[in-house]
């Protein structure tokens, strides 16, 4: 727990890869990191990723609306990490959301940004493609600091993640000089029921 957000939190970290099982709070030690930054640093933004991919064997279709109407459904995670983590008795969370500094964007719209000033926590990062990977590495600019959170074994792309194979190719020395770390939860990190 507390590596994490030590590792997090040095600024000469740059990229982490967040990996572990279900419920080892991956997503949520990525969105705390991000909240503490954001609290220190008043320019800093946060940007929640995500792939539009269902973890349903059945899909709902195409939904109506704009985009941030159809990718809202996606923001659930981080939405109830939010409501966890920020005080009730205020309006913290609806001046983030309604300022821009908590944004949410799908993986497919990212060609073509420059993230500058960003925290960007990379959701459910084994339903990504190699090429989505690369895409959202490469999006990376000054004072940006990029979470890549997932699980090999939750993955509902049909073998083509290329999570691990980035995971792998990022998990050397000099990897962890230039601030490119990998961080595993296991088993005993999990928080829900033992079920």
């Amino acid at each position: 727990f507390f590596s994490f957000l030590d590792l997090s939190i040095k600024d000469t970290t740059k990229i982490m890869f967040v990996s572990g099982p279900a419920g080892s709070t991956k997503t949520y030690m990525a969105v705390m990191s991000a909240l503490r930054h954001l609290q220190k640093d008043n320019s800093l933004d946060l940007l929640y990723v995500r792939t539009a991919i269902e973890s349903a064997d059945k899909g709902l279709g195409a939904l109506p609306g704009t985009i941030e109407e159809k990718f809202n459904p996606y923001m659930a995670p981080l939405e109830d990490k939010l409501d966890e983590m920020l005080p009730k008795t205020t309006q913290v969370k609806s001046d983030l959301i309604k300022s821009g500094r908590i944004q949410a964007m799908p993986i497919n719209f990212l060609r073509g940004a420059n993230w500058i000033n960003k925290i960007v926590v990379a959701d459910e990062s084994q339903n990504f493609t190699f090429k989505e990977l690369v895409t959202l590495i490469t999006r990376i600019g000054d004072n940006t600091k990029l979470f890549i959170c997932g699980d090999r074994m939750q993955s509902d792309i049909n073998g083509k993640s290329g999570f691990s194979e980035m995971v792998k190719l990022f998990n050397d020395q000099e990897s962890k000089d230039k601030g490119i770390h990998n961080f595993k939860f296991n088993e005993n990190d999990i928080f829900r029921s033992e079920i």
